[in-house]
């Protein structure tokens, strides 16, 4: 089964060197909406269903990991690309790190039931929402590298692709701003959440800010990849 996902990538490298990265780029989506889900069944108490969607993650994890190692494979042929290898290669290692974050919060997630004030489980979810939108946002943008290709990087389809970077760098400032404001709300309600609980839901609430911040740091290097090639 592995090997024929690999071939079906490579056969879509040979086409198109952009594509794996939007498919790629799509796995890591597919992650956070599904760690999305999790954090609401994780406030609501269904720990089941944390559970469920953990194993869901791991799998999707799994695939976006094997793309990632097909396309680092196939940039050692001869292949030709359309900007610098070293460049793709540096872009592709944050984008990578969206799933790998989700997956490693919806773990977390497993570890404790939630136990809070209503105040932080709606800064919680507010949260996850922005969270998920800005990597939304990002899977749009990548979206735009086949177009890139196809128009031969014209200046308005460049332009229109660094715009949708400054959207997502200005997106993960929103959620850098909520995720402060929920480390404060965490450690002002010590007493009822107790050590364990602060370290938990702290640990949470950075994870999830994280997966933004590595959106944006792979729409950065998106945008040095366009400008370098």
């Amino acid at each position: 089964m592995k090997k024929e996902y690999i071939r079906s990538v490579l056969n879509i490298f040979a086409s198109s060197p952009f594509k794996p990265l939007c498919i790629h780029a799509n796995k890591g989506g597919d992650c956070v909406r599904k760690l999305s889900e999790s954090v609401y069944a994780f406030c609501e108490g269904d720990m089941e269903t944390v559970e469920r969607l953990n194993h869901e993650i791991d799998d999707i994890e799994h695939e976006a990991d094997v793309i990632k190692q097909t396309i680092r494979g196939e940039l050692s042929s001869s292949i030709m690309l359309p900007v610098h290898a070293t460049d793709l290669l540096n872009f592709l290692k944050p984008q990578d790190s969206i799933s790998d974050e989700a997956q490693e919060v919806s773990y977390w997630l497993t570890l404790r039931r939630f136990e809070a004030p209503p105040e932080i489980s709606t800064g919680f979810l507010e949260l996850m929402d922005k969270t998920l939108a800005t990597v939304e946002q990002y899977e749009k943008l990548v979206d735009t590298l086949s177009e890139l290709l196809e128009s031969s990087f014209s200046k308005r389809d460049v332009d229109d692709t660094l715009s949708l970077v400054v959207e997502v760098e200005e997106m993960e400032h929103q959620v850098d701003v909520i995720e402060k404001d929920m480390v404060r709300k965490i450690f002002r309600n010590e007493d009822v959440l107790g050590g364990v609980g602060v370290f938990h839901l702290t640990r949470l609430v950075m994870g999830i800010g994280k997966i933004a911040d590595n959106a944006e740091h792979a729409a950065d290097r998106l945008r040095t990849m366009v400008l370098r090639r």
